[in-house]
């Protein structure tokens, strides 16, 4: 019988086997490092994208907020100037009504009234004065009363002055300032007339 010695071929086969797996090992980790160098380039690479959309989006929303603040401040100044003309609106209208309220007043008083003191305080007048009789004084505040101007008199005091005549007396009142209610009542009735 032959003797076969199969050791230094399979020494051989073993280490051709061990060179190819270094050599696939070597290929295989080659490739894995170039992967990662890749994987890693491409999220680098979208990480400064997103930054630069972020800084551009800071810039835009930098920019949108300064315009904000800007129409806030042009808001703040429109509401300003329309106050200010509704105030200046409301002092033309009112200018004739001091006027009207004097005129009123000097109708409503009878014969025999004299008035010593008007004051004004917001709606409210103050009106002191001597009567010849305390009729006079009943049909100025009816007068008052019935006026486009006047609404709610309101008898505060009663005092006699003997030295203006024996029935004499000086009296105090208020009555709130209405405005035209005459008008008001008539256009009612003119709206409904129609």
């Amino acid at each position: 019988m032959a003797k076969i010695n199969l050791l230094p071929w399979r020494q051989e086969f073993r280490a051709q086997k061990q060179k190819e797996f270094q050599q696939v090992a070597v290929v295989v980790v080659l490739a894995a490092a170039v992967s990662v160098f890749m994987w890693m380039k491409t999220v680098d690479a979208q990480i400064a994208n997103q930054n630069e959309r972020n800084q551009l989006l800071n810039t835009e929303i930098a920019a949108l907020n300064k315009q904000v603040r800007e129409i806030k401040e042009l808001k703040q100044r429109r509401q300003e100037l329309i106050d200010r003309m509704r105030v200046i609106q409301e002092l033309q209208g009112n200018r004739p009504l001091a006027v009207r309220y004097f005129d009123e007043m000097v109708r409503a008083a009878p014969e025999g009234l004299w008035l010593t003191e008007l004051k004004r305080a917001g709606k409210t007048l103050e009106i002191s004065g001597v009567a010849e009789s305390n009729n006079r004084v009943s049909s100025f505040m009816r007068s008052l009363d019935q006026s486009e101007w006047f609404q709610s008199p309101n008898l505060t005091g009663v005092t006699a002055k003997p030295e203006f005549g024996e029935q004499a007396s000086a009296f105090e009142m208020t009555v709130s300032v209405s405005g035209r209610k005459k008008e008001e009542g008539a256009d009612d009735g003119a709206n409904s007339g129609a």
